[in-house]
């Protein structure tokens, strides 16, 4: 009897043991080579400045209240709440010591693209590299040229403040497993070049499904209704649909979508306002074509 014990907990233990193993390596941050980043070519920054502006960088990162040119000072520190505890927006200005400015391209695009830090650890998905992972590598080379010339800020951001188990890096992983890959959010049947660029801007450096799609019990985005409206991240209101079939935008044109990212007005003369405010001055930025290729897309895409 006593054997048959010794021999049940050693199986016991062996089985722990080896489910630990193997949960650690499925879920173990999975970052890109180094070599995947080399022979990029030179950076071209002026498109680095547009991915800047259509990944809306300075509505997190920037210092809660700033304006002008010291939006462009990614001091961080803007709190994020969340039903898994508060995230504060890290300082990403090239820094040396509290930014990025050490950083390589590597470890800044296994940040963007995989969610992996420099020191190889998980990165939380308050930053949105579940959009981010379909930018392509030349975006992402132009961004980071662009972003070292930026002003330094030698602002420490406050840690994060979350209650256990969301505080558990490893667990990040097993999320990653689920909702963390590069393929389209939607499928759109024979989508032309200007549909095409609208899905890019979108679904990837734009990350509008980040608050515009509602999200399942484990924070992940839910495709079956992208871009159909969602609670409040921050538990204020709703953030409204922007498909063909939604209230918000269902009568607009794609003229009348492009001059509102445009202008910041509705079709009636109404003004953009709440959180979209800041997005819609980022989207300003960006050239007109662009604006329209997102019209396009948002039309193309399925009515919820």
């Amino acid at each position: 009897m006593v054997r048959r014990f010794i021999r049940f907990l050693l199986c016991l233990v062996g089985a722990v043991l080896i489910g630990g193993a193997l949960f650690y390596y499925v879920t173990a941050p999975n970052p890109l080579d180094e070599a995947h980043w080399q022979n990029l070519g030179a950076a071209d920054v002026k498109n680095g400045e547009q991915v800047f502006w259509a990944g809306g960088c300075t509505s997190c990162h920037a210092a809660p209240g700033a304006e002008g040119d010291q939006k462009l000072v990614l001091s961080g520190g803007l709190a994020l709440k969340t039903d898994f505890g508060t995230f504060y927006a890290p300082n990403i200005s090239p820094d040396e010591t509290a930014g990025i400015g050490r950083w390589t391209l590597a470890e800044f695009g296994n940040a963007v693209k995989r969610g992996v830090g420099p020191q190889g650890e998980h990165l939380f998905p308050s930053f949105p590299y579940g959009s981010y992972a379909r930018m392509t590598d030349k975006d992402v080379n132009d961004l980071y040229a662009y972003m070292k010339t930026l002003p330094k800020s030698a602002n420490v951001a406050p840690p994060h403040q979350l209650s256990f188990p969301y505080n558990m890096r490893i667990a990040v992983g097993a999320w990653k497993l689920f909702y963390l890959n590069d393929q389209p959010r939607v499928a759109l049947v024979s989508p032309s070049d200007k549909v095409k660029r609208g899905q890019y801007l979108v679904e990837g450096p734009g990350h509008c499904g980040e608050c515009h799609t509602p999200r399942d019990a484990l924070g992940g985005l839910k495709n079956d209704l992208w871009l159909a409206g969602a609670p409040n991240p921050e538990g204020q209101g709703r953030i409204p649909g922007i498909t063909p079939g939604s209230d918000k935008i269902s009568g607009w044109s794609e003229a009348d979508i492009a001059n509102y990212l445009e202008t910041g007005f509705t079709p009636d003369f109404d003004s953009v306002g709440g959180q979209m405010a800041e997005v819609q001055q980022n989207l300003s930025h960006l050239p007109k074509s662009d604006l329209e290729a997102i019209a396009t897309y948002l039309k193309a895409i399925p009515k919820h």
